[in-house]
């Protein structure tokens, strides 16, 4: 039993670092705590996210404590970690807003219990100026400085602020405040997770084993799943959403999503691989809608999927929107206040791509006449209708 609980706990992980106390922990026959961090520092819990978010729901199927962090401290300091340059700041108030967005699609993921959901502000806030001297005593510049971000930015003589220097920092005394015996993260945070055990060390406490996970690439199949990038799926989108969204991934980036996405056996994973590349990207979107949705309504959005890409009709539940009164119409700022798009600047550069239509007639100027668009189905990209309603 032993060994496979040690199977499935190390089952698609990147690095395991030491392995020999990760393995001395599991025989010691305790409930380990197992931390992971996050920052709230955006609206939506990705499926890049739900790589180490679901490593820790196996940890919490073989017994263990899941401690979820939320940094809703760390978030105002910023992650530096693959960071060429000092992030935008953000305001306790836009770190509290996205904190409360997000707990509720941690439910999508893990389980009820045993799970500890704290915040890190709960200890690093009321830090004393003796205290914060002595956490930034654990480290030496040349120690920081030896971190391929810092050092990188360093030879470019990019500026690299000392409030930057401390997340790592802190970062690691979370794992003291909650006596952290592992710690989950992707694998850009191995450093972070590393300098954990040195900190825990400088306290008394038994160091951690640091456990990354593979980072998953985005749907744009290029660089990492990212809100910033708009290369993403969130686990609270809709089974159309996620799926359509999966279908539209690229070949080459398969692989990865099923290993990392999903919880298919590896003999499910090598039969879909069989198939012809569009059949297995179709049981991929099934697999991937199907864990954050319902096996019905991943039928559903595959059926629709079908029906509307490759029969080439609308789909059946269109969204309406009411047409404003004036004329002409700003079709950026329409459909912002649709919720089609989160920016102005993005409806613009969908229309600069002609990836906005109305009855087969592409849209390309900003400025539309509203008799172009009363009761009309505009279609944005591949995959978004919405029906505009004029009274």
């Amino acid at each position: 039993m032993a060994s496979v609980e040690r199977a499935r706990l190390l089952g698609r992980t990147d690095v395991v670092t030491p392995i020999e106390d990760f393995n001395e922990r599991l025989a010691e026959g305790r409930q380990l705590r197992i931390k992971l961090g996050l920052d709230p520092t955006a609206p939506a819990v990705t499926l890049g996210w739900a790589v180490v978010l679901r490593k820790l729901r196996d940890f919490q199927e073989q017994g263990h404590v899941a401690v979820l962090i939320v940094g809703d401290f760390t978030a105002q300091v910023g992650d530096p970690s693959a960071r060429n340059e000092t992030r935008k700041r953000l305001t306790a108030e836009e770190v509290r807003g996205y904190a409360s967005q997000v707990l509720s699609q941690f439910e999508k993921v893990l389980l009820p219990e045993p799970l500890e959901i704290r915040y890190n502000s709960e200890w690093l806030a009321s830090l004393d100026m003796a205290e914060i001297l002595n956490l930034t005593s654990v480290a030496t510049v040349a120690q920081l400085l030896e971190r391929s971000d810092f050092a990188k930015r360093f030879e470019a003589k990019s500026p690299i602020s000392v409030m930057e220097f401390l997340y790592p920092l802190l970062q690691g005394y979370d794992s003291v405040a909650v006596e952290a015996d592992v710690e989950l993260g992707g694998s850009d945070q191995l450093w972070n997770l590393m300098m954990g055990r040195v900190v825990q060390e400088r306290y008394g406490q038994r160091p951690q084993v640091a456990m990354t996970m593979p980072l998953l690439v985005g749907t744009d199949g290029v660089q990492k799943m990212s809100q910033s990038l708009g290369n993403y799926i969130g686990v609270d989108e809709s089974a159309a959403e996620i799926f359509g969204k999966v279908m539209s991934l690229r070949d080459e980036a398969m692989p990865a999503w099923f290993r990392l996405a999903t919880e298919l056996s590896e003999q499910e994973i090598e039969d879909a691989k069989a198939l012809h590349p569009r059949a297995a990207k179709a049981v991929l979107a099934r697999a991937i809608t199907a864990l954050y949705t319902s096996e019905s309504e991943a039928d559903a959005a595959a059926a629709e999927f079908d029906r509307v890409f490759r029969q080439g009709e609308e789909p059946t539940d269109i969204e309406e929107f009411p047409l404003p009164v004036e004329d002409p119409i700003n079709v950026a700022t329409l459909l912002r206040a649709a919720g089609v798009v989160d920016s102005a600047k993005e409806a613009r550069r969908l229309l600069a791509q002609g990836a906005i239509s109305t009855d087969e007639r592409r849209l390309t100027e900003e400025w539309v006449a509203r008799s172009l668009l009363a009761n009309r189905v505009l279609k944005i990209g591949k995959r978004r209708y919405l029906r505009l309603v004029a009274n």
